[in-house]
């Protein structure tokens, strides 16, 4: 695949995490070649699923920064989409803070000025958080299309989420 066009997929630790084949499969037939980054706390979500992710993408799978003389493993991105993206990582984006690989990515990608695409999964409660309609706002006007509310992501009762209807077509319909 090295004539397509490059996607990082960048998953946090939320239901739809154990489903990220899926997500790397519609990638795949959109004409991605896809590359997989896990925060920490995903990696221990699809951690038995590490082998058959590797073998589905043709990249490794990435969950930590590398060394300083240590060499990309990585094709640089064309796109990044962060699927699903957690209120924690939303909320850290937004602030510039790069504790992890997948929040460095994203940082760094809005200065890239690279297409960004972020699709939730969060509870209505955690949506009620004041801080997060100002992360969204912060985040569309820097350019990351975030698909929360009609035509992407609506927000559950808490412990009540609908991993199946999980709106992974809408990111790559954003990604289009």
């Amino acid at each position: 695949m090295s004539d397509s066009r490059v996607l990082y997929l960048i998953a946090c630790a939320a239901p739809p995490t154990r489903r990220i084949r899926t997500g790397i499969e519609m990638a795949q037939k959109a004409g991605w070649d896809v590359c997989l980054v896990l925060t920490p706390s995903a990696a221990r979500w699809v951690e038995q699923d590490m082998p058959l992710l590797q073998e589905m993408t043709g990249h490794p799978v990435r969950t930590a920064y590398k060394l300083p003389d240590e060499p990309d493993v990585l094709p640089s991105p064309d796109a990044i989409l962060v699927a699903p993206a957690t209120f924690n990582t939303l909320n850290k984006w937004a602030q510039g803070i790069s504790d992890t690989l997948a929040l460095g990515l994203v940082t760094e990608a809005i200065g890239l000025q690279l297409p960004l695409v972020a699709l939730p999964y969060l509870n209505q409660a955690q949506a009620a958080h004041p801080a997060l309609g100002q992360t969204v706002d912060f985040l569309r006007a820097n350019g990351v299309t975030v698909l929360l509310g009609d035509g992407g992501f609506v927000p559950h009762v808490p412990k009540h989420g609908d991993l199946d209807g999980y709106p992974w077509d809408a990111a790559f319909a954003a990604l289009a």
